[in-house]
């Protein structure tokens, strides 16, 4: 069952041109993959052990439930390969190695010289108070969270990490990037829907880089500010002259992921748009981790057909996107029936000459 995802299936329009490199996605949900019901989320960032390591919230994990073994926050190990892969719970859920340290929701995970990191949105206050970095040094064991945070009033929230290829290789230099959504509504003001959660409109996502050997200290983190005449990267230790780096009037998701797709030699983004929780999947490609961006894909209803059109966080990882960057394994996740992990494969459509 192929699904073909030409760039717009929808009443609204992309705010960004179709890209010249990607035309499309196709799908190839025969291969759709679910687990653990009852948990969402997923971010997910490969190893220098080999393995992928993710993170769910408000379930069991891998075996669990909605109740059976639920804990806010859980971390996972996924070994072997996209077409045969084996999870175990590291951090929490049902019959896991190691009980969890502390609540919140993760949307960013990554491998650096051997140690996790994670971004974790504070629990309670529905993820939008305030943000820290956690880190492991055992491989998702135990978790040990930083001293400073982000919040709302500095009008960023739930952020996520750029990653790159096995335990950071092939990073474009010697900065860990992460990508944060401009919030416009909570964690006292919650949109009135079905979920408590929508989209932020207008969309805004800044950008900001850390070396990456000072990813726990908080006063070395850079924000993104404009570019140059030259068109080089403007950086500022100031929060408040940050300046996104995508935007999207109708909206973009509380949550994001970026991947750099080395065969393609593209970023490729994900967010919601419109909507929350109803598949309106926006894919975004780039040249440079700030852009500028184009348009791979734009869904109202994606996956419908196939899946529930309730789908609202998609995600890659290089260890499963194939050398020539056309071939991938897809993670993403929702409500209802998507409330779990799942994976489907399928290949990005390219023009004959990119």
């Amino acid at each position: 069952m192929i699904l073909r995802s030409p760039h717009v299936t929808l009443a609204q329009h992309p705010p960004y041109p179709q890209s010249t490199w990607i035309k499309g996605i196709d799908l190839d949900f025969s291969s759709h993959r679910r687990l653990a019901s009852g948990s969402d989320n997923w971010p997910v960032t490969w190893a220098d052990d080999g393995h992928l390591y993710t993170a769910w919230g408000d379930g069991g994990g891998f075996g669990g439930t909605n109740q059976t073994g639920r804990v806010s926050l859980g971390v996972a190990r996924i070994e072997g390969d996209a077409d045969d892969y084996r999870p175990v719970n590291l951090w929490g859920g049902v019959d896991s190695q190691n009980p969890t340290q502390f609540d919140g929701k993760c949307y960013g995970i990554l491998s650096v010289a051997g140690v996790l990191y994670m971004w974790v949105a504070e629990q309670p206050a529905r993820h939008m108070k305030a943000c820290k970095i956690a880190c492991s040094t055992d491989h998702g064991a135990h978790w040990l969270l930083a001293n400073w945070q982000l919040t709302f009033e500095d009008g960023l929230t739930v952020p996520t990490f750029l990653n790159f290829g096995q335990d950071y290789a092939g990073a474009r230099d010697r900065y860990v990037y992460s990508y944060l959504i401009q919030p416009t509504w909570g964690p006292d003001s919650l949109p009135k829907t079905v979920h408590g959660f929508d989209v932020h409109k207008p969309g805004l996502i800044h950008l900001a880089r850390v070396p990456a050997d000072l990813i726990l200290h908080g006063d070395q983190y850079e924000f993104f500010a404009g570019l140059n005449n030259d068109e080089t990267p403007i950086w500022t230790s100031s929060i408040e002259a940050k300046r996104p780096v995508f935007e999207d009037a109708n909206g973009v998701g509380w949550n994001v992921s970026v991947v750099f797709n080395a065969g393609l030699n593209r970023y490729i983004l994900c967010t919601e748009h419109s909507e929350s929780h109803a598949g309106r999947l926006g894919m975004f490609d780039a040249p440079e981790p700030w852009g500028p961006w184009t348009t791979i894909a734009y869904h109202d209803r994606w996956g419908e057909g196939h899946i529930e059109a309730s789908t609202f966080f998609w995600n890659f990882s290089q260890k499963w996107i194939s050398a020539d960057g056309t071939r991938f394994t897809m993670i993403f996740t929702g409500k209802n029936s998507n409330d779990s992990w799942n994976t489907v494969g399928g290949r990005f459509v390219l023009p004959s000459s990119p």
